[in-house]
């Protein structure tokens, strides 16, 4: 079995380039949404605690099965240890064996961005070139290589409530040809973007985006909100907007439309994707991907992996099940 940890999968990134892996990733990633039918869809196994959240996204196109294991604990910089951590698996199904066990850390820090992107290039306003960025953490940067990879979008007004994590991301992406500003506030950070993501850590119901904030043909990326009880935008904004999800079925209980009536309407993303259903009808429509984050994203990003590292040096092999002389004779390892 094919092995990739974080060592491999930063020279792998760093070999072909952020933008390039990521603009490779959306095409598996809008394919897989494009044969959503194929696909086994249930909400993720979610375990919560007082610190954060354990969660197990698994699904399967019949061929292939995919899942991932992921955390999300908010208060782990306290500790110096990160917020979310990561690792997936690929396997046949026809014979349950995997064929690919890697680090998903930062291939979900990729997907993530990747997504975003793919779904702004079918919702945003055509000529988008400014986005802001409420919550410059972990994903900030991948964040911005994705919405300039896709959609060119070369200008970016940050904030976050502490000012050192935008100052990082300045660093991080000074030498990247970005035009960045650092903003006191949200509400000066979303004037004049055509595209404001929102992605904060802290579990719970906040309005990071209150109504008088957000204007006509504005889309809007909300990351943040992914577990019950952890919002970021006002209802408010959402009953004016066009709100688009993953899985109906999960955003419900995890996604922003929580806030909302079981009536309130939300079009999933494969209707878009395979031209089912129209997104943006208005240059003026505000439109909201209630990003959650769901099972067949992941499912893409390992499927992109498996195929990118095939006889490469991007990975080892991995003595995970051992080899029997004969397969029905497993205590003979012993003898």
């Amino acid at each position: 079995m094919k092995y990739t940890g974080v060592n491999n999968m930063v020279r792998f990134i760093k070999d072909h380039g952020i933008e390039t892996v990521i603009t490779e990733l959306a095409q598996y990633l809008e394919h897989d949404f494009k044969r959503w039918e194929e696909f086994d869809k249930t909400p993720r196994y979610a375990s919560h605690s007082k610190g954060g959240v354990i969660e197990l996204m698994p699904t399967s196109d019949g061929q292939q099965f995919g899942f991932k294991y992921v955390n999300g604990h908010p208060g782990n910089y306290k500790k110096d240890l990160q917020t979310v951590i990561a690792f997936g698996v690929l396997s046949e199904v026809e014979t349950g064996y995997p064929i690919l066990f890697s680090e998903m850390t930062i291939a979900t820090a990729l997907r993530t961005a990747a997504m975003s992107a793919l779904v702004a290039k079918y919702l945003a306003k055509e000529g988008s070139k400014t986005m802001a960025m409420i919550g410059n953490g972990c994903q900030a940067e991948f964040q911005a290589h994705a919405f300039r990879a896709l959609l060119g979008i070369d200008e970016l007004r940050l904030y976050d409530i502490d000012k050192s994590v935008s100052e990082k991301m300045v660093k991080n992406l000074e030498t990247h040809g970005f035009n960045m500003s650092i903003c006191n506030s949200s509400q000066e950070a979303v004037k004049r973007a055509d595209i404001i993501t929102t992605c904060t850590a802290d579990k719970k119901n906040a309005t990071i985006l209150s109504d008088n904030m957000v204007g006509a043909g504005v889309h809007i990326n909300a990351i943040g909100g992914d577990c019950p009880g952890k919002t970021e935008l006002h209802a408010d904004i959402l009953s004016r907007a066009k709100v688009f999800v993953e899985y109906e079925e999960q955003s419900r209980i995890e996604g922003e439309i929580q806030q909302m009536p079981e009536d309130f309407e939300v079009t999933e993303l494969w209707q878009i994707f395979s031209g089912e259903k129209q997104g943006r009808a208005l240059e003026s429509d505000i439109t909201v991907f209630d990003s959650v984050g769901f099972a067949v994203e992941d499912f893409s990003i390992l499927r992109y992996l498996n195929d990118k590292i095939d006889s490469t040096d991007y990975y080892e092999e991995l003595d995970l099940f051992g080899t029997l002389d004969d397969s029905r004779n497993l205590f003979g390892l012993l003898t």
